[in-house]
């Protein structure tokens, strides 16, 4: 059996996030995803995220495609993470490309491109700045 995981935020659930949970999902049998935590959050981006952990781990929970998720509460876990979930495939978007290298001693680590034109960050200013 191959297991597949990846970790995010996925606040304000877009087809980007879709699509790289979908192509991640079809690299094995299990996909398993890490949802960062609202302090993990904060602690990355300066803010919390619109969505709060347990919301969107419903969002994530509720997809045909993925077959397991749990919070992410620490970036220094992830290798724990990838051990205790006996990942095979580490899948991670490219906007984190290298930063997770080192990983490829215990699991196979690939980086997906992004959709173009589409991130939470400029969802939520476009939503902001229509106020």
């Amino acid at each position: 059996m191959v297991n597949v995981i990846t970790f995010g935020t996925f606040d304000v659930f877009h087809i980007g996030h879709v699509n790289i949970l979908e192509r991640a999902a079809a690299l094995g049998d299990r996909l398993i995803v890490g949802v960062s935590s609202d302090d993990l959050n904060f602690s990355k981006k300066n803010r919390y995220p619109i969505y709060s952990e347990v919301e969107r781990i419903k969002i994530i929970s509720s997809l045909k495609f993925v077959d397991e998720v749990f919070l992410e509460e620490s970036l220094e876990l992830k290798e724990q993470y990838i051990k205790e979930k006996n990942a095979n495939i580490l899948v991670m978007g490219d906007d984190w490309k290298g930063r997770f290298d080192h990983y490829n001693s215990i699991c196979q680590v690939i980086y997906f491109p992004r959709t173009p034109s589409i991130s939470t960050t400029e969802i939520i200013e476009i939503v902001k700045s229509s106020r």
